[in-house]
């Protein structure tokens, strides 16, 4: 069975919302939809989801304690994650409900596409899931210009890991990928920690956890996998961030020099930017519109109705060039 996985808890319940009507756009309630809980903050969550019998809040506690008792066993042998985190004053183990995204191995789709809740989905995945039947991981993005964003820059090990080819063209980020359940059992998981023992951890980037992780995983076992980003036409491939600026709007639908989008990403804004524009806060940022259309599809009569000037999210620099400059991206 093939479905659509996310991530989420009430403090992203906003774009959650608009990501699971942006899926039915597309596919009405015809496309399962499984969410992994971030933390146990779902109160809201679970009952939006009480209107809708196609999606579910994932409860299975043995899967997400085994994951998060892995990705702990992960950052304990890593040399300096800890000591960073605490320094900045987070916890010992930063962000680790990032990390509960990895259920999606376990269950419940035997094929699935994983997508941040700070996504919107543009067009039906048949592209993702037909490659699924060549290779065990498909990814649709360019976070192979930013190597700094996925592995630690500063680690001697890196190279001798992986090659300059690998590293320029197998990296990816984690915010949307289609996979496989079960790629990533038992045996596999204990011999990645063998290899982390050895050293290999100090190759993993702290503030990406995640992404990191799930990199390594890939990369360190060899799982096939497939960039449409790289193996498309240039003149097919889109992007899919809110860092390009020059995408069109045509029914709520986004294109990029005439291809149309698979999904767009609001990387690098905060959720309570989200939170702050559907309380009513005119506040501007990229492609806000289909922010908004998706977010109040259904409830149209609560959307916010501005009518004072609207203030930019970022004046200076702009909003694009800092995120850009945040993450190292020439074009996505």
């Amino acid at each position: 069975m093939n479905g659509i996985c996310t991530l989420a808890n009430d403090y992203v319940y906003d774009q959650l919302i608009a990501l699971l009507n942006s899926i039915e756009v597309i596919y009405g309630q015809t496309m399962p939809v499984c969410i992994y809980p971030y933390d146990e903050n779902t109160a809201k969550i679970a009952a939006e989801l009480a209107n809708r019998p196609h999606v579910t809040l994932y409860d299975n506690k043995d899967s997400m304690q085994k994951w998060d008792k892995f990705v702990k066993e992960i950052w304990d042998i890593h040399p300096t994650a800890q000591t960073h985190w605490q320094k900045i004053g987070s916890s010992k183990y930063h962000r680790v409900g990032t990390h509960r995204r990895y259920c999606a191995f376990d269950a419940p789709f035997d094929r699935f596409v994983y997508m941040d809740a700070d996504t919107v989905l543009m067009s039906p995945l048949d592209h993702i899931f037909t490659q699924l039947n060549h290779y065990d991981w498909v990814v649709y993005d360019f976070q192979f210009k930013d190597l700094s964003h996925v592995y630690s820059l500063s680690s001697t090990k890196l190279k001798e890991l992986f090659t300059p080819e690998r590293l320029q063209t197998e990296i990816f980020c984690s915010g949307f990928y289609g996979s496989k359940k079960d790629i990533f059992p038992d045996q596999q998981r204990e011999i990645l920690l063998n290899y982390l023992r050895q050293g290999e951890a100090e190759v993993l980037y702290d503030m990406a956890p995640d992404q990191t992780i799930l990199n390594y995983m890939v990369m360190r076992l060899g799982i096939s996998s497939y960039n449409l980003a790289l193996s498309l036409p240039e003149k097919n491939a889109t992007g899919c961030c809110v860092t390009s600026l020059h995408f069109e709007n045509r029914d709520q639908i986004l294109y990029d020099k005439g291809n149309r989008l698979t999904y767009l990403h609001y990387i690098g804004l905060s959720s309570k930017l989200f939170s702050r524009v559907c309380a009513g806060e005119n506040i501007d940022f990229p492609y806000r519109d289909i922010f908004l259309h998706y977010r109040y599809l259904h409830t149209p009569e609560q959307k916010p109705k501005f009518t004072t000037k609207p203030k930019p999210y970022d004046a200076s620099p702009s909003l694009g060039t800092r995120i850009i400059k945040k993450l190292g991206l020439a074009k996505q």
